[in-house]
């Protein structure tokens, strides 16, 4: 008699899976919030079948990552009208390098799916910002194919198209990203920009201020309702400069700024008391900073923080 891990349909083989579906899913949503209801609900669909049902799947792992793609694409079509009603902008769930985990983990026992975000280049914050501006359609495509390697075949399952129209929806996505992305400088460099950035901040320095940023440079902040912060982007250098100085006239005595990894890339940390309130992503072109995301929602800070 064949067992259900000799057929290899066993707890471990199915839950191996669940490293890659959080990857997929928080890419495609920018919430591993969300991207965690995703997976729950796509095992929660495994389980309530029978078990003649599960071992008439000859590929588990594809059958997991069609489900979790149709979920996801229904998350991103009722996601345009959540987000319109979101107050001021929204912001992709920024992650901090996995040094920087913070979360409750009674008897070191319980290990956070966060723990098991690649931080690629597929999930800084100027990629995820491109593929908010995709069509659900389009992020399932590019993401499946390009990122995850799957054929268009097997997006064209999820997708409920032909693989000839998936393949135009990955190519129209890599147009999009071509188009809004400016090649990425080296990292140390980019790291040496946002402490530049930094200093010129804490000294109040404009000058030095609009010197770093690209004079077409955005500003962008997320603060959900929830915090403090502008709800509509800021455009140009020298008005980032002189918004930035403002802030800084108001900083509070108990605010640290430090210089962080943000979605794998080199960014900056405000806390009060040790306690996270900002968390700032930079896109770097050439040696000017081109744009900044600002998130400030406590909602989406709940990993860098225990506060």
């Amino acid at each position: 008699m064949t067992t259900r891990s000799e057929s290899g349909h066993g707890l471990s083989a199915i839950m191996s899976e669940r490293r890659k579906l959080i990857n997929f899913a928080y890419r495609l949503l920018g919430s591993l919030a969300e991207a965690e209801d995703v997976v729950q609900e796509t095992y929660a669909r495994w389980y309530a079948m029978s078990r003649q049902q599960q071992d008439a799947i000859e590929s588990p792992g594809a059958w997991l990552t069609r489900v979790a793609g149709r979920i996801c694409l229904d998350v991103l079509g009722s996601a345009r009208a959540r987000r319109e009603r979101y107050v001021g902008e929204w912001i992709p769930e920024p992650l901090p390098e996995r040094t920087e985990w913070i979360s409750a983990r009674p008897g070191g026992a319980t290990v956070d799916p966060a723990d098991w975000v690649t931080l690629d280049e597929s999930v800084n914050m100027a990629f995820l910002v491109v593929l908010e501006s995709m069509t659900p359609a389009e992020r399932v495509a590019f993401i499946l194919h390009d990122v995850f390697c799957h054929s268009f075949a097997e997006v064209a399952e999820i997708v409920g198209r032909t693989p000839a129209a998936c393949r135009q929806l990955a190519s129209s996505a890599r147009r999009r990203i071509r188009e809004s992305q400016s090649p990425a400088s080296p990292t140390a460099q980019q790291a040496r920009i946002v402490r530049d950035f930094k200093q010129a901040w804490e000294a109040k320095d404009i000058d030095a201020l609009i010197g770093l940023l690209d004079p077409d440079a955005t500003a962008i902040a997320d603060g959900g309702g929830l915090a403090i912060a502008f709800l509509r982007p800021i455009e140009g250098g020298e008005q980032i400069a002189r918004a930035w100085v403002e802030i800084a006239e108001r900083r509070p005595g108990n605010m640290t700024f430090l210089e962080r990894t943000v979605n794998g890339q080199p960014g900056l940390v405000a806390q009060q008391d040790g306690v996270t309130v900002t968390v700032f992503a930079f896109e770097v072109a050439g040696d000017r900073i081109k744009h900044i995301w600002a998130v400030r929602n406590p909602e989406k800070l709940r990993r860098w923080t225990t506060g």
